[in-house]
């Protein structure tokens, strides 16, 4: 029986994404005709949650971007391989490509190793949060890769909640609470958050994950770069003092909550099961793991 493969591309004026889909549908058509892969192609803005189900391979052409906007239609059980469609050693203004193992010029030996089944597999924890309302109604997020964000809707509005986990009970006024992975803090967390330094236990980068808040009160501020931070294990929950604010899971979509509403996050998504070639995804953090 041929593997059901889903391709999933970036679409965009620049002349370079065309060319690296050209590039592997040439290969894909061969294996097409050799009865190896039945396919499907599907431009990134027209995808949907139907598109995913029953695959038994999904190939994602584009960067990092690109592959964390469409891995929430993506479960535990599906192998994900990431194609670099412009990487940035080739171009300044290309992508960084961190979960994207693969390049045009590697597609063709890289998906002979995912077919024969000698492919690394990475099973990557992904952040997840649910929303209470006070009338009781309950909203899970798409799952996180990088990180989520709680915050006020608008940006001239502090975010004003209480965060507790276990013992800890904090009253704070800031900017937003942000979450994130191991493998994801380089998107965001290490931009607004100072963790040069700190090595990572390698028993604890599957179960743990960082959050930070900067207090806006300026004494604070003073005294604590970041006025809350932690790497944890333990559920994270949010109570709402806002009145409106949201939860952004990989900087995309939008889940919005009121006053009083309860926000619990924790690493309990769907897991990723993203394909690598050159070594495990940790292996790139290596000088972060002690």
């Amino acid at each position: 029986m041929p593997t059901d493969v889903l391709l999933v591309y970036k679409k965009t004026f620049e002349a370079v994404h065309d060319e690296a889909l050209d590039s592997l549908s040439q290969v894909l058509d061969a294996k097409v005709e050799g009865g190896e892969v039945r396919l499907d192609m599907v431009a990134r803005e027209q995808v949907c949650r139907a598109d995913f189900i029953g695959r038994d391979l999904v190939i994602v052409l584009g960067g990092d971007g690109t592959l964390t906007s469409i891995s929430h239609n993506i479960d535990s059980t599906t192998p994900v391989m990431g194609v670099n469609s412009h990487p940035r050693e080739m171009d300044p203004d290309g992508s960084f490509g961190f979960f994207m193992d693969s390049e045009v010029s590697t597609f063709r030996e890289n998906l002979e190793a995912v077919l024969n089944g000698e492919a690394i597999e990475n099973a990557l924890p992904r952040l997840q949060a649910t929303i209470t309302s006070t009338s009781g109604n309950r909203i899970v997020s798409d799952p996180a890769l990088n990180d989520l964000l709680i915050a006020n809707t608008h940006q001239y509005a502090p975010s004003k909640y209480r965060v507790q986990r276990g013992d800890m009970d904090l009253k704070q006024l800031s900017s937003g609470i942000l979450f994130s992975t191991f493998v994801g803090q380089g998107a965001w967390f290490r931009h607004i958050a100072n963790i040069e330094g700190i090595k990572f236990a390698p028993t604890e980068i599957d179960s743990h994950y960082l959050v930070v808040s900067r207090d806006l009160n300026r004494a604070e501020r003073e005294l604590h770069q970041e006025a809350h931070i932690a790497w944890t294990s333990e559920t994270t929950v949010v109570i709402s003092d806002m009145h409106r604010g949201y939860v952004v899971p990989d900087g995309w979509d939008e889940y919005h909550f009121n006053r009083g509403a309860s926000i619990s996050v924790n690493l309990n998504g769907p897991k990723l099961n993203l394909l690598t070639f050159n070594g495990k995804i940790t292996d790139k953090m290596a000088h972060l793991i002690q």
